[in-house]
């Protein structure tokens, strides 16, 4: 009963001190009971390291894994950070545990196979179906996130450099350069299909709706699920999915990382070095495959 009542004060004193959302209130409020109950009648406020540790072990034997192990833990500091500003207790006894090791999850990336179908799957003879094989394949060929893609604008893309000029995070410009294949598509999309889908109206965006707008990242992001649907392509997609496969396959063929760094438009080389994990993870599936 009176680890109930410190669980809700605790609650109650962050919900009005930093307006945190229900969600949020909901699992610490979680957290914080299944400790409550694992101590059964000791006040949470007696318990040592030890506890903590004992207590923790006992979770992760139990099947859970590091993330929701740091989760706990992380709201067990919280509690206890109150109650040492409360000067309810003077020791934190989080303090001397480490947080689990929790590595960053690998994107979701399409084989070089998965990318052909994708690309393939848009019917070409249509408007529509020839502005969306336009775009996969400017995304393919470029790395540019989907925001990137549908905020071109006519005045960033030189067909006869064959690149495009992209102002990114921070109002970071980059050059990017375009492949052949996705640039004669591109170059046919703007002399043909764009003006049939503008109908004489202006638009200075590059890519465009039927009603003359520019296409919405939401909007794009509905025309990838649906054409990987269609291509049979049964794995988790993202709206930067293509963007994975970019550069995890330049990668592949051995495209150096700082290269493919300033090609995504990534200021930390750290934020470029996941996709080593992806190539590194292909390469262990291969050799566990074929190796004798």
């Amino acid at each position: 009963m009176q680890n109930d009542v410190l669980i809700d004060q605790f609650l109650d004193a962050v919900w009005v001190e930093q307006g945190l959302s229900e969600n949020t209130l909901s699992a610490y409020g979680s957290d914080l009971r299944i400790f409550a109950q694992w101590l059964k009648s000791r006040s949470m406020l007696e318990v040592n390291t030890g506890d903590l540790s004992k207590f923790l072990a006992n979770r992760y034997q139990e099947g859970i894994g590091n993330r929701s192990s740091a989760r706990i833990l992380s709201s067990l500091r919280r509690f206890y950070g109150y109650y040492i500003r409360e000067n309810n207790i003077t020791i934190d006894p989080t303090a001397l545990i480490e947080s689990p090791h929790i590595g960053k999850p690998l994107p979701h990336s399409l084989t070089e196979a998965d990318v052909e179908l994708l690309l393939n799957a848009p019917e070409t003879a249509t408007t529509l179906g020839f502005r969306d094989k336009a775009m996969l394949e400017m995304l393919y060929a470029t790395g540019l996130r989907v925001s990137e893609l549908v905020n071109l604008k006519l005045d960033q893309v030189s067909l006869r450099q064959g690149v495009v000029r992209i102002v990114g995070k921070g109002n970071k410009e980059r050059l990017v350069p375009v492949g052949e294949e996705a640039m004669s598509w591109l170059e046919n999309y703007l002399n043909e299909t764009r003006r049939s889908l503008l109908a004489e109206r202006q638009c200075s965006y590059v890519f465009v709706t039927n009603r003359g707008d520019n296409m919405t990242r939401q909007a794009f992001w509905h025309i990838i699920k649906r054409h990987a649907q269609k291509a049979g392509i049964d794995k988790t997609l993202s709206p930067h999915t293509l963007r994975h496969a970019f550069a995890t396959h330049l990668l592949n063929h051995g495209a150096d990382l700082r290269v493919v760094q300033l090609l995504l438009g990534h200021s930390d080389l750290s934020t470029t070095q996941i996709y080593t994990h992806i190539a590194r993870e292909r390469l262990k599936d291969l050799h566990s495959k074929f190796h004798p």
